[in-house]
């Protein structure tokens, strides 16, 4: 006998607090969706224009704050606290909808991407009245069993979104797993896959702002990214070495919802390139294939890491980016409005978002060497505009910047304490000019490690001075007294803290 619409939706709800179930399909989010549609963009991004604020009285510098502790993850989207804490206000929530077609249960942001490929999916929301055989459908199914179908062969280097990710990169996973069918068949996956990819990019003028049609190649046999500036060119205008590439998505910021932002080292400064493509697929495609790229290279760099450490590394998202102001390092010049971007511990700062490179650049080292964020400015601070100050203080001067509102500078605060909270990593040591306290430069071969830990001791890019010498930092691997390793001018060469190497 049928069940009443009643009974068909008590059935519906035992369905969804099923394993699996109780997440979206397609970014794993368990959040409430109205949380995420009635979030809006930073200020920041919303409106680039220079235009200062009235002045207004600073707070006093207050004592440091405490913050949170954990580990920054490389990756992690862009988000501010606010947001944050209004996402998790909702995080017990479970998925409002269903995909009737494909046997799914996804939040309402991905819903409305499924609504985009109608002849694939049809979704219905988990609040309406439910057939007896729609019920069923659900239960036969599933998201763990649509996962082992549709998600069968993704690769490890394949960008999983998320759902605070870009709406590019999530419709495009949705439509590559269900319309394009890539993960069942990898001859599917040959784009990205390949070790090489040429094809051509609109690219913004590092001095013209203008967006012109480049051809870029890159090749995973030369470990790098070439673009050309005309179709023939025999030598390319830039040569971007995949040990220090990195790429994000910045649709706001670049004013395209397919805006990728590139960054590399040249001559140790970060240069940013700005490109999009008008077809979302073809530069989805291209952001994966330098994942692919990365991560063979950091296969060969690091033959004895698993798929889980090298995955993190492949690219991340900035931690923080948006508008502050700045004084000069006696204090006494007058502040100005700079573009701020926190790339892990690299302040980067700019007259303009969209800038080739860095009017300057600030490390952000550790507690443990004396590095604090203080909220507030020094009383005796004049010549700024906004009124919500931030005191960064390192072991050679103090940093001063302004927020316009309270929940900027909270926010700035935050990602500035999550980095000085987390102790450095050795290879960070590359940017950090102070002193290093019982750590020196020796021969692999002096040191105790046997012949198997040698060799999986492998060296990753991050130029540091040794001897006159320039060197790739290593990973950190710790084994006895040993922190580090890289190529040095004779061989490899340990960064040790030996009891024979105290000073």
């Amino acid at each position: 006998m049928a069940l009443e619409p009643e009974g068909n939706n008590r059935l519906l709800q035992d369905v969804l607090a099923r394993p699996g179930n109780e997440t979206c399909a397609d970014c794993g989010n368990p959040v409430t969706p109205q949380a995420l549609l009635s979030s809006t963009p930073s200020k920041a991004l919303l409106s680039l224009s220079t235009k200062q604020a009235p002045r207004t009285p600073a707070k006093k510098l207050d004592s440091p704050l405490d913050g949170s502790s954990g580990d920054g993850v490389s990756g992690s989207a862009s988000t501010d606290t606010s947001r944050a804490a209004y996402v998790t206000e909702f995080s017990t929530s479970k998925p409002d909808w269903a995909s009737l077609t494909l046997g799914v249960f996804v939040c309402q942001a991905c819903s409305l991407l499924h609504r985009s490929i109608p002849h694939i999916s049809r979704v219905k929301s988990v609040q309406d009245t439910w057939d007896a055989s729609d019920v069923e459908l659900m239960a036969a199914t599933g998201n763990n069993a649509a996962k082992a179908k549709y998600e069968q062969k993704v690769p490890a280097f394949y960008y999983r979104p998320t759902h605070t990710d870009c709406k590019l990169l999530r419709e495009q996973w949705i439509r590559a797993k269900y319309e394009r069918n890539e993960f069942e068949f990898i001859e599917k996956q040959e784009p990205y896959s390949a070790g090489y990819r040429e094809g051509f990019l609109w690219k913004r003028g590092r001095d013209n702002g203008q967006f012109l049609s480049r051809k870029f190649i890159l090749s995973e046999r030369e470990g790098a990214l070439k673009y050309f500036n005309k179709q023939d060119a025999r030598d390319p205008k830039a040569v971007m070495k995949i040990e220090t590439l990195n790429a994000t998505f910045q649709p706001a910021k670049i004013g395209n919802p397919c805006g990728l932002q590139i960054t590399y080292l040249k001559d140790n400064s970060t240069r940013n390139i700005f490109v999009y493509h008008s077809d979302a697929k073809e530069m989805v495609d291209w952001f994966n294939a330098i994942r692919a790229a990365r991560f063979h290279y950091l296969q060969v760099a690091f033959p004895g890491a698993s798929d889980e450490e090298l995955v993190p590394k492949l690219t991340r998202n900035f931690m923080k980016e948006g508008f502050m102001e700045k004084t000069g390092p006696k204090h006494t010049e007058g502040f100005k409005k700079r573009w701020f971007t926190m790339d892990d511990r690299r302040l980067m700062y700019f007259k303009d978002p969209l800038d080739a490179y860095a009017r300057g650049e600030v490390f952000i080292g550790s507690k443990e060497n004396s590095y604090t964020v203080l909220s507030g400015l020094p009383p005796s601070t004049q010549g700024y505009h906004w009124n919500h100050g931030i005191t960064i203080v390192t072991p050679d001067r103090k940093f001063l910047f302004a927020c316009e509102t309270e929940a900027e500078q909270r926010d700035w605060i935050v990602a500035f304490q999550r980095v000085i909270n987390r102790p450095m990593r050795p290879q960070e040591y590359a940017g950090y000019h102070g002193d290093l306290p019982q750590l020196k430069w020796r021969p692999i071969s002096n040191t105790s490690l046997d012949d198997y830990t040698k060799r999986q001791l492998t060296a990753e890019a991050g130029p540091v001075s040794l001897r006159s010498e320039t060197i790739p930092m290593c990973d950190h691997r710790p084994w006895r007294e040993v922190v580090g390793w890289g190529w040095g001018a004779g061989g490899r060469w340990v960064l040790g803290k030996g009891r024979d190497e105290k000073r």
